[in-house]
């Protein structure tokens, strides 16, 4: 019997190294110069630009708030007077309050090309903390700040920098190209993308690929992996969000139950929090192909034969909340209530917890997770349905379309790794999933690990390069994929 066993583990070693041996890096490409000419001090100062129009969306914003729409009204004159010449070939439509559709058309009827971003940012917290003024849109010590910087102007305005310069070199695309900037996207996208998308709709629109912000280049994410990884989201998480609440007697504190309206809430989000929904490797398994070769052998071997190092990789991936956070649908307790006076025992008490639903996880499907977990008849369970959605549906990483992805950045960032993952928070681009085609999320900025508190944090900013690497790399996109 030893002997069978030892026969099996050689077998099992053999196989699992033969696999690891198999995975070859792909050749890269090398650093080619911007073909396309881009002036990185003019592009920088572009943004800053941008960066000064305070297009804030509150959580209780409307699209129709006088600040608001006197910012995105002189951001659209901006507009106009920086990008003449796309103002005048492309047809402009301006949809809801304050979104806008420019029009590139094509010299065939092949499927278009659909190039999203957005206007709007969210509010600044505490804005003393921040090192340079958040509207101030300042370019300093190598770097574009302000608020909007990462999230979403750097790809806005690398859009409309791209499409200028194709218009100056008198590019006439194949495809008709368009775009879809929207200006509500962080308080839902109702009056921006969702209009859009059903006005693109109606026309019988039905895109060969879409690309809207998500992944971007960062460093220095993964450990063991020397590149920065160009992550390409495919997926984006759904929004749930679920309310507990208990009720019961009140009363006087020196006369308290053994268990409170607060303590049965309170022993209900403990448990949510320590059972969480299962995890899946599903997108570890997609991400292993590319980012394997790059990795130490060890690293390697175990994402070579998950088959067979699957839990050990789920447990290492779960350690981490980032990472964590690519495995499964999340249990976030963000919201509590309950109690007026420190000796009154409260008559209800409310939390709320917000999930972000992994593909293939569905909202009701996490209402039946809260109400198995709870598991407590004193606890009212319900589904918020104000700001719920369902997980997109995964594209194609083996298509064309995600080709055309892959090979624009490569060409801008030769030195990085870019491989399909998953976006998880919510973009505009869940709008648009009824017109089909392939939809990819990636924001083209050069990122540390450091940088990403910085979106929806203090002192935003991007390197003073990264609006001109940007554009560069929507242009190489467009140029390609509708020569």
């Amino acid at each position: 019997m030893r002997r069978l066993a030892a026969l099996v583990v050689l077998v099992l070693a053999a196989v699992c190294v033969e696999r690891t041996l198999r995975l070859k890096a792909p050749p890269r490409l090398s650093a080619t110069p911007d073909a396309f000419g881009f002036d990185e001090a003019a592009t920088a100062a572009h943004l800053a630009q941008a960066l000064r129009f305070p297009t804030v969306s509150t959580q209780a914003g409307r699209a129709d708030d006088a600040a608001y729409g006197a910012a995105c009204d002189a951001l659209h004159a901006w507009l106009e007077r920086t990008y003449p010449k796309l103002s005048a070939s492309l047809g402009r439509e301006r949809v809801g309050a304050h979104a806008l559709l420019f029009t590139w058309k094509g010299t065939t009827a092949a499927a278009p090309l659909i190039l999203l971003a957005h206007q709007d940012v969210v509010p600044v917290d505490a804005p003393a903390k921040w090192t340079h003024a958040p509207f101030a849109g300042d370019v300093a010590d190598g770097f574009v700040w302000g608020r909007g910087a990462i999230d979403d102007k750097v790809s806005l305005v690398g859009i409309l920098e791209a499409v200028e310069r194709l218009l100056e070199r008198g590019f006439a695309p194949s495809r008709t190209l368009y775009l879809a900037l929207g200006a509500d996207e962080e308080i839902g996208g109702g009056d921006g993308a969702v209009r859009i998308a059903a006005l693109l709709k109606e026309r019988g629109v039905t895109p060969a690929l879409l690309v809207d912000e998500g992944g971007a280049v960062v460093g220095g994410v993964i450990p063991g992996l020397a590149r920065p990884l160009a992550s390409v989201g495919i997926a984006e998480k759904g929004y749930a969000s679920v309310r507990l609440t208990v009720t019961g007697p009140g009363g006087h504190s020196s006369q308290p139950p053994r268990q409170s309206n607060i303590g049965v809430l309170a022993a209900a989000l403990a448990r949510l929090e320590a059972h969480p929904m299962p995890a899946s490797l599903r997108n570890v398994e997609r991400m292993a192909p590319y980012l394997a070769p790059e990795l130490p052998f060890g690293q390697r071997l175990a994402l070579a034969n998950l088959w067979l190092f699957g839990p050990f990789v789920e447990r290492a991936f779960a350690a981490n909340p980032t990472s964590d956070a690519t495995l499964r649908t999340t249990t976030a307790v963000t919201m509590v209530s309950g109690g007026v006076k420190e000796n009154v025992l409260p008559q209800s008490a409310t939390a709320v917890v917000n999930f972000r639903v992994f593909p293939g996880d569905t909202v009701a499907g996490v209402v039946e997770h809260v109400r198995r977990v709870v598991g407590d008849e004193r606890v009212d369970v319900e589904l918020l349905t104000a700001t719920l959605s369902e997980a997109s549906r995964e594209s194609s990483w083996t298509s064309p379309a995600f080709a055309a992805v892959e090979d624009a950045i490569a060409r801008v960032w030769p030195e990085a790794v870019t491989a399909p993952g998953l976006v998880l928070g919510a973009t505009d681009e869940r709008h648009y999933a009824a017109l089909g085609g392939d939809a990819y999320r990636f924001t083209p900025v050069s990122l540390e690990r450091d940088d990403l508190p910085r979106i929806h944090g203090a002192d935003e900013r991007v390197p003073a390069g990264a609006p001109a690497r940007a554009a560069r790399f929507y242009a190489e996109l467009v140029s390609a994929f509708a020569k």
